[in-house]
């Protein structure tokens, strides 16, 4: 089983929160927003109030962030906290065929106290069939990456993990999605061309619309 970890000890790390209330903080004062939190949490790094009258804040302690994480009153506005994502939470990945019986959320639950926030189980697909490896994504509630982490009594290194590029199911083309995508015309990945979709090639031969090389423009090979 699990080690229970509260809030407290899940986001001591994290460093970047944004506080809201109801009606925003556009007509509160600044002057007692200070001295709320100052009072409340001791001087942080940093605040800052965003367009949309939220206050983004910067704590300069563990202890600070632990309060924060937990916090639903500042004085007498009732408040609301949640953590700025890119700021505060890193991805790596494991790969340890000992935990291939365990679900997503057996993962978390056993890793939480080395802060483990969520987990996903990277699949391939093969003839159709959609595959569980032995790869798993973690994402952890601190900007600082481990190297490593305990699975009871193994210890799995974690990598950094890079997600594949984002390409358009449309033209093909990287850096964009088919939302975004200005072509016109769409290509088929398989074969590059332009008078069928994908999912109607019958070519016997791949080519790449990105790279002009043999294989289909999804292709991990490719050197786009």
């Amino acid at each position: 089983m699990g080690s229970h970890v509260s809030p407290r000890d899940m986001f001591s790390d994290c460093k970047f929160f944004v506080m809201c209330t109801p009606n925003s903080f556009h007509n509160v004062s600044p002057f007692l927003v200070s001295q709320l939190i100052s009072s409340t949490v001791g001087e942080v790094k940093d605040i800052k109030k965003l367009r949309s009258g939220d206050l983004l804040i910067q704590t300069a302690t563990s202890l600070q962030s632990s309060t924060l994480a937990t916090l639903t009153q500042l004085g007498t506005l009732p408040i609301t906290t949640s953590l700025l994502k890119g700021l505060n939470f890193s991805r790596g990945v494991i790969s340890q065929k000992e935990l291939l019986s365990h679900s997503e959320m057996e993962l978390v639950e056993n890793f939480a106290a080395q802060k483990v926030c969520a987990a996903r189980r990277i699949n391939i697909r093969r003839d159709g069939i959609l595959l569980p490896t032995q790869h798993v994504v973690l994402t952890f509630s601190t900007p600082q990456l481990p190297k490593s982490i305990k699975a009871g009594y193994l210890n799995c290194n974690v990598h950094l993990y890079v997600p594949n590029p984002l390409r358009c199911f449309k033209c093909q083309k990287y850096g964009h999605s088919q939302l975004g995508c200005r072509g016109t015309t769409p290509t088929c990945a398989k074969c590059a061309s332009t008078d069928h979709e994908t999912t109607t090639c019958e070519a016997n031969s791949f080519k790449c619309v990105n790279v002009d090389g043999a294989h289909p423009a999804y292709s991990r090979t490719c050197p786009k």
